[in-house]
């Protein structure tokens, strides 16, 4: 399970699997409770590399960010350079 901790969300860590190149059990603490759910639905099972390039760069506000973003820059972190190839 990796952790990563978020800069400038409400939510303020992410947890999540990476296998085979797809998102499993993405987990927000913190934030908007039932918006974040349903990110955690929506990519599981998902190629980690499609996601990334999906959400990178969305923004909540004038925050520069979001909790989706983070989530992008996540698997940027944590997912290996080879997996990061979409399907």
């Amino acid at each position: 399970m990796y952790e990563f901790e978020t800069n400038g969300t409400c939510a303020t860590r992410i947890c999540f699997d990476i296998e085979d190149g797809k998102l499993h059990s993405v987990k927000f603490e913190n934030g908007c409770n039932g918006n974040l759910k349903a990110i955690g639905v929506l990519v599981e099972g998902q190629n980690a590399a499609e996601i990334l390039n999906k959400l990178k760069g969305v923004r909540c506000d004038n925050k520069g960010t979001s909790c989706a973003d983070q989530l992008a820059k996540a698997i940027e972190r944590y997912c290996p350079s080879s997996l990061l190839k979409p399907a």
